[in-house]
């Protein structure tokens, strides 16, 4: 699957309707947006199943502003609607891979058990 511009109105619609959504927030003028850009579609293209989406932060400043951008690229990963990956930087095309693997086999129910038991305090 080709990758997608994602834009503040499809957002949240993109995020919640889809298992899993990988996101890159870019702007035309970074230089390693633009080197990233290539593999980030070629890894979009051997997992048809995940949504790749990318949101221009120059076009996008509010949802940048709301996502808490502070340097791109940064690449997001959500699973169930539950962000599971927030990392700034270009990766290279073997450690995307192994993310969009890693989100694949990530159990996102147990996960969130676990830290809701984690954010409780025991109880006597």
């Amino acid at each position: 699957m080709a990758t997608q511009d994602l834009t503040a109105a499809k957002f949240e619609e993109t995020i919640a309707d889809n298992d899993i959504v990988l996101v890159d927030f870019w702007a035309s003028w970074c230089g390693p947006c633009r080197s990233f850009a290539p593999t980030f579609a070629a890894v979009s293209d051997k997992h048809p199943d995940v949504v790749f989406a990318k949101v221009d932060t120059e076009a996008e400043q509010q949802l940048a502003a709301a996502a808490q951008i502070r340097s791109i690229p940064t690449l997001m990963a959500f699973k169930k609607g539950t962000l599971v990956f927030n990392q700034a930087g270009a990766l290279p095309a073997a450690a995307l891979e192994d993310l969009v693997q890693q989100v694949k086999d990530l159990d996102i129910e147990a996960a969130l058990a676990e830290q809701n038991a984690a954010d409780k305090p025991d109880q006597v």
